[in-house]
């Protein structure tokens, strides 16, 4: 079963995940973040996995520390359930449409992290959220998980369906890429190895 638990501690958060990615869409998300909560809820639906997070971080100070270490987290524990990574599909891109607003997210399992955030136009604000939390997220993320990750805002006005959208985007492109196609358990790479 690809699962995996984490729990991390520092002076700024203390996090307790536990992911299971062949999952029945089960949640338990509580980061003390209202928008991020619901972020992070839609991510596990479009993936299909199964996630609890439960955060406690300095939010007297604002929500920065929180979210990127929920991204750390969260991909520390992707790279751990995914183990060697062999029979994955890999690659996965999505055009995801919410309303208005349509985004391309593409991944590659490559254990070469990357990100490309090509989101022009995106206001400051969500509520109380600040919209510049969703690239540190995405970043933290990536380099824990070992991913290459594009995403690109085609065009949205709405600064909450743009973000929904990239959400969605990224849980379809991860169930995708980590879907086992090769029941050999071949690593998808000419190098034998990710």
């Amino acid at each position: 079963m690809r699962q995996s638990t984490i729990n991390r501690e520092t002076s700024e958060t203390a996090i307790n995940l536990t992911l299971q990615l062949d999952g029945e869409k089960s949640v338990d998300i509580q980061t003390g973040i209202g928008f991020f909560d619901h972020m992070l809820t839609l991510l596990t639906a479009h993936g299909s996995f199964n996630l609890s997070i439960q955060a406690d971080g300095d939010l007297d100070v604002d929500d920065h520390h929180t979210v990127e270490d929920v991204g750390i987290v969260l991909g520390q524990a992707v790279k751990e359930a995914l183990g060697d990574k062999r029979g994955i599909k890999r690659y996965a891109s999505d055009f995801t449409p919410m309303d208005e607003s349509l985004s391309l997210v593409s991944v590659d399992v490559s254990n070469r992290p990357y990100l490309v955030f090509d989101v022009e136009g995106l206001g400051e604000k969500v509520g109380q959220f600040d919209t510049e939390l969703v690239e540190e997220f995405l970043r933290a993320f990536i380099n824990q998980a070992g991913l290459t990750l594009h995403v690109k805002l085609i065009h949205g006005k709405n600064n909450h369906h743009i973000i929904e959208s990239i959400f969605k985007g990224l849980g379809r492109v991860l169930k995708e890429a980590m879907t086992i196609q090769d029941t050999n358990g071949d690593i998808p790479s000419t190098k034998g190895t990710l």
